[in-house]
């Protein structure tokens, strides 16, 4: 019996073109499984075939627990305190072992343990085979339409499966079994059952790899893909940077009379392709991003990481794109929020933020107009930046000697400190559970404070445009502000329902049954 046991591993073995140890683990898997109908259920048997005689053994074990952790499963556990009477240096982790006497091959359900090594077989066939193509370093996967499954697409490449999932498809493109197909790999997931690999073809770094294949200058190092956004079968932009000044970069990428970006546009369903200079100066990148359209002016706001563009009225149109489609991609492309305004609106807003800085100078430092309209036009613009900035820059200002400086640098600091104190004393009343909302910063909470939000719950019963117009955030940091107050709704976490004033009692409130 056991000879014949070793001739059927080289059988399978060979027929199949796994290594032995795949099968005779299959093996020793369906006598363990077969075992355990013999006893109880939730015992931990473990079967061991000799490689060369065939002939093997049976074991029953017991994992060895933590005496605190008590155990979950008495077949098939022990504690480690009991263990130690048995084996004094057996450690939490190990199993004690007994034999026990093994179940002869031929009372085996012979279907059972067929379907078990099978299993074994094809689950070793198939890691085979992907770990083979995988080492191919392959990015794009090519492959047929194999099947739909849940209006995701199976897309075969000789015997290796690739999962393209709705999502990652090309909006209205219609993919039938028997067509050829390319994507990009964007994942292994070997847990995945069928198609382990994740497929994509509206990621941009698709349209990246397409291009490195159709330009030979990327391969070579001479061009540089910095960046890609893309609107799906629609429209896309790409920037890149030449490391070779006899290289024009988007000529290269756009090929003679067109070939070389139409071949990428062919494969994406006729999505059109904006090639943009990648460059150092954010501000110079955002022009480049948002062409067609020409910019008059723009104005970098470091600190929110925001650029404020004008435009004249007959770019204001272009510039934003159909549905805001070019001034999206050109924010995703360059990683900077862009704010397209004509100029009539920036002078508009400049005047505002003008006035609204002579106010602060003129209130919190006690000078005159005159005073604070040079601080204005030297580019200071808040009491930080009056009081920290180096000395020497603001001494370089003509109209103002080193006493002068240095009055409105103290007077700033001291302004400053006021603010602070004033700060804390009005956030004396604010809910604990408010401050520990994640996004929230003491200034926030001194804005929500004025408009009259003191409490967590206050915060998450605001709408988005309500928020907004208390802190001046965008939407989406709005929103996101206010879901995160929101989750302990969800969570049976308790909030006030008294004013934050009234610290001596909490009661819990439940969920509105509306959001707003």
């Amino acid at each position: 019996m056991n000879r014949e046991l070793l001739m059927l591993v080289d059988a399978i073995s060979r027929e199949k073109n796994v290594e032995r140890d795949v099968v005779f683990g299959a093996v020793e898997l369906a006598l363990a499984s077969a075992t355990k109908k013999v006893y109880e259920e939730g015992v931990d048997i473990r079967v061991t075939v000799d490689r060369d005689s065939g002939a093997y053994e049976t074991f029953r074990r017991w994992l060895v627990v933590p005496d605190e952790a008590g155990l979950q499963n008495p077949e098939a556990e022990e504690l480690v305190s009991d263990a130690r009477e048995e084996l004094a240096d057996i450690e939490e982790g190990d199993y004690i072992e007994k034999p026990i006497e093994s179940l002869p091959i031929g009372r085996i359900g012979a279907q059972a343990a067929k379907q078990v090594i099978l299993q074994k077989i094809r689950d070793a066939e198939r890691e085979m085979l992907l770990t083979d193509f995988m080492s191919r370093g392959e990015k794009i996967f090519v492959g047929t339409v194999k099947r739909m499954d849940k209006g995701d697409i199976i897309v075969e490449s000789g015997r290796v499966e690739g999962r393209l999932r709705r999502s990652d498809m090309i909006p209205k493109e219609n993919l039938r079994a028997g067509d050829r197909v390319r994507a990009i790999i964007m994942e292994v997931d070997t847990t995945l059952r069928g198609a382990p690999i994740i497929l994509s073809r509206t990621a941009p770094e698709y349209m990246i790899e397409l291009f490195r294949q159709e330009v030979p200058e990327i391969e070579q190092g001479l061009l540089e893909i910095k960046s890609c956004a893309r609107d799906p079968g629609s429209r896309a932009k790409m920037a890149v940077l030449s490391h070779d000044k006899r290289v024009d970069p988007i000529g290269t990428c756009v090929g003679v009379r067109g070939t070389r970006v139409n071949g990428v546009t062919n494969e994406l369903a006729g999505e059109r392709v904006d090639i943009v200079l990648w460059s150092e100066d954010p501000a110079q990148f955002v022009i480049g991003a948002l062409a067609p359209a020409n910019v008059s002016s723009i104005v970098v706001d470091e600190e929110r990481h925001a650029m404020d563009v004008v435009v004249d009225e007959e770019n204001l149109a272009i510039s934003i794109g159909r549905g805001g489609q070019n001034v999206r991609l050109a924010a995703e492309l360059t990683g900077w929020k862009i704010n397209i305004m004509t100029a009539d609106e920036s002078a508009e807003k400049q005047s505002l933020e003008t006035d609204t800085s002579r106010k602060l100078f003129m209130e919190k430092l006690d000078v005159d107009q005159e005073i604070a309209d040079i601080l204005i036009a030297e580019g200071f613009n808040t009491l930080e930046e009056v009081a920290y900035v180096p000395l020497q820059e603001m001494l370089e200002i003509e109209s103002f000697d080193e006493d002068t400086v240095t009055e409105l640098r103290t007077r700033a600091k001291d302004a400053l400190l006021t603010m602070e104190i004033a700060r804390e004393e009005s956030a004396d009343g604010v809910s604990q559970k408010l401050r520990d909302v994640a996004g929230t910063t003491p200034e926030l909470i001194e804005q929500l404070v004025a408009a009259g939000i003191n409490t967590r719950d206050e915060l998450a019963d605001l709408a988005t445009d309500e928020l907004t117009d208390i802190t001046g955030q965008s939407s989406e940091e709005a929103t996101a502000l206010i879901m995160t107050a929101r989750a302990h709704w969800f969570t049976n976490d308790a909030d006030e329902t008294a004013t934050a004033a009234d610290t001596s009692v909490e009661t819990a409130v439940p969920a509105p049954a509306q959001e707003h």
